[in-house]
């Protein structure tokens, strides 16, 4: 999953009643009747693969087979994550979208509430093979808790961490076990004449930097949001964990400060494949992305992310990627069963094999690598060591606003700024402050 944030200024309140306006007559948007009778769907697939391209190359031979089977065409564009979700407020604002599309499982319930999406009753759930086919906490990111949800579960991923063996064992250093392990083995690893460091993230992602924001300060006994879904950005356990991401840069020296101005997770991909960072975080789809990149599965091991000795022991969140109908589409009869058959066990296996991502139906085994290790340890931060964001309409805004925070003070320290307790505490609370506003 790598959703990106809502286009700023727009409320929930605003959308809604743009919602109202636009209504679900409208004649450029979704799928159209072929001139031969046949339906044609359109379909905003999320780039899942290595680039635009790998995924076309993916999905064509999959809606080729959907089509031989129902006779319903497939009008695909992938759609990068950078352009996906603001691409697909436009479309609930204007009733001018796709048939179908996917989105990051963390917008389940920001797009939920903006009325747009087709509800999956339990009459809709039985079309495409009932509830009961999907793993739990993947369903669980679908839409709000007692409301039926607005999209299903696609692919599953989790976040590990990976090291290069070759760098760990030469230094004859051990994978970490803890966030000072993690530390103690990014400092020995880190020699920057050489241009090379320890640890590389994409410094300037905000999803990802909300990401390891949530991680981490689960890690510390933190929490984004109290029961009552309200922001709670400022608690000892949000400023201990955000802290712990920016002092990566700030304090320890141990990444390059040009990955401050990294965008995408490929950039990060790319330096961890060339050798020029010892370790990187990234999802389970990492495989493929470095796999794409040159780097051999035998060439490097992944565990846990490690928590603070004293901390909790999360390493993920429940990350993935959804599917949803838009409910003004001509076509729902056809989307439900390309929905159906996007979910059904034999896609699941090929898709998610594919995509190195996990299915999130109980018929379908994870089978991404063929490196059994890997498969054990995604498979057991999965089970045991991930936590699902919360399911909130706020989640959104609050990965544009942490997030953005967290690009913002790392972008400082790698220019050699110290960052310090308080002015992580000051962007924290400039970070809620927006929560009000947004």
């Amino acid at each position: 999953m790598k959703p990106q944030p809502l286009a700023a200024g727009i409320s929930a309140v605003l959308l809604a009643a743009a919602l109202t306006a636009c209504g679900g007559n409208s004649d450029s948007g979704g799928g159209t009747g072929a001139g031969d009778g046949a339906v044609t769907l359109t379909y905003w697939a999320s780039n899942q693969g290595a680039s635009l391209d790998n995924d076309k190359q993916i999905l064509t031979p999959e809606l080729a087979k959907f089509t031989q089977q129902t006779g319903i065409k497939v009008k695909l564009e992938v759609v990068p994550w950078t352009d996906l979700t603001n691409n697909t407020l436009s479309a609930a604002v204007s009733g001018q979208g796709p048939d179908v599309l996917n989105i990051g499982n963390t917008n389940a319930a920001t797009f939920q509430s903006t009325g747009a999406f087709y509800p999956f009753d339990d009459a809709a759930l039985q079309k495409i093979g009932g509830k009961d086919r999907f793993v739990e906490s993947a369903f669980a990111a679908s839409g709000v808790a007692g409301t039926p949800p607005t999209s299903i579960p696609l692919y599953s991923q989790v976040y590990a961490l990976y090291y290069n063996k070759k760098l760990f064992s030469d230094a004859g250093l051990q994978p970490p076990a803890t966030w000072e392990d993690l530390v103690a083995a990014a400092q020995k690893l880190t020699k920057p004449a050489e241009k090379k460091y320890g640890i590389v993230l994409p410094g300037a992602t905000v999803n990802a930097s909300m990401h390891f924001a949530y991680i981490f300060s689960e890690q510390n006994g933190g929490s984004a949001f109290d029961q009552a879904g309200k922001p709670t950005f400022t608690t000892p356990g949000m400023l201990k964990g955000l802290k712990q991401y920016v002092d990566l840069i700030s304090q320890y020296h141990v990444m390059n400060p040009s990955a401050a101005q990294y965008t995408d997770s490929a950039q990060a991909a790319g330096d961890f494949a060339r050798g020029n960072a010892a370790m990187y975080m990234a999802q389970t789809s990492g495989i493929n992305v470095l796999t794409q990149n040159g780097m051999k599965p035998d060439q490097y091991g992944i565990v846990p992310i490690p928590a603070p000795a004293s901390g909790t022991k999360i390493s993920s969140f429940v990350a993935g990627t959804n599917i949803s109908v838009f409910k003004n589409t001509k076509n729902l009869d056809a989307a439900l069963q390309f929905v159906k058959f996007m979910t059904s066990d034999a896609e699941q296996q090929i898709l998610n094999k594919a995509y190195t991502t996990q299915p999130t139906v109980k018929g379908a085994s994870a089978s991404f690598t063929d490196d059994k290790e890997k498969l054990d340890a995604f498979t057991k931060i999965l089970s045991d060591y991930s936590k699902p964001l919360p399911i909130v309409p706020a989640i959104q805004a609050f990965q544009a606003n942490v997030g953005g925070a967290a690009v913002a003070l790392i972008a400082r320290a790698a220019t050699g700024a110290t960052i310090g307790d308080a002015d992580v505490k000051a962007a924290l609370e400039e970070a809620q402050q927006k929560m009000g506003a947004s």
